[in-house]
């Protein structure tokens, strides 16, 4: 049984269906890019994951348990962290408060986030709304692996920053894949960098799952065919 499935789910947001079937499997220490155009699903999947969109069809599995009934902080508890879109870090609370905030234990805890990006223990006393773009995902990421998951889901982790930024992300992610053996679901838009470190593909197009395989087998066709503007 995969640690994490998704079986032919469909969501909805009121009257409006997002999802029509998307399916996926990702297994432990296993990186999962979902990768898909703009509007076709991919935070939505994200969302029902993590039970802040609940699904009306199919089935959510973690570790084995059917998830459908688990409000979003039992998730949470159950192992998954997310670093959403958007950062949305406490703004008027300091770095080290965010971090802190829904901290469990383990190996993750302020000292092993700031090893993985010490800007965050040069600005452990600043305000979160007093951070740079780049430095305020560098804390959503640390917040979510301070919850010590067992899966982690970042959505969109390098949107908008410095090339140089998102480099640093990239390199965070490939340590944490090397290090600690997590299992890592990411939607980004860069395909040469998901190449380097995803193991496996899922492509959305309207909602619906369209393609997966291996990531060496997203060849241009494919791309092209998917993803291409």
């Amino acid at each position: 049984m995969s640690f994490l499935t998704l079986d032919n789910i469909a969501a909805f947001y009121g009257p409006s269906q997002a999802l029509f079937g998307v399916s996926l499997t990702l297994e432990e220490g296993e990186v999962c890019a979902l990768m898909g155009r703009n509007g076709m699903g991919k935070s939505s999947t994200i969302k029902v994951i993590c039970r802040l969109l609940k699904h009306s069809g199919g089935r959510v599995a973690f570790d084995g348990q059917d998830i459908a009934a688990l409000p979003p902080h039992k998730a949470a508890r159950a192992g998954l962290g997310l670093v959403p879109e958007g950062r949305r870090c406490f703004p008027n609370l300091t770095v080290y408060e965010n971090l802190i905030a829904a901290a469990r234990p383990g190996h993750w805890d302020f000292a092993a986030v700031a090893r993985l990006f010490p800007r965050l223990q040069e600005r452990k006393d600043q305000s979160a709304a007093s951070l740079s773009g780049g430095e305020q995902q560098m804390l959503a990421i640390g917040r979510a692996l301070m919850t010590n998951p067992r899966l982690l889901l970042l959505d969109e982790a390098t949107e908008g920053l410095a090339p140089v930024v998102r480099q640093e992300i990239w390199a965070a992610v490939h340590r944490l894949k090397s290090e600690t053996g997590m299992a890592i679901l990411v939607v980004d838009k860069s395909l040469a960098e998901l190449r380097r470190v995803a193991d496996k593909a899922v492509i959305l197009e309207r909602g619906t799952s369209v393609w997966s395989g291996a990531m060496s087998e997203v060849t241009a066709a494919v791309a092209d065919q998917y993803l291409g503007v």
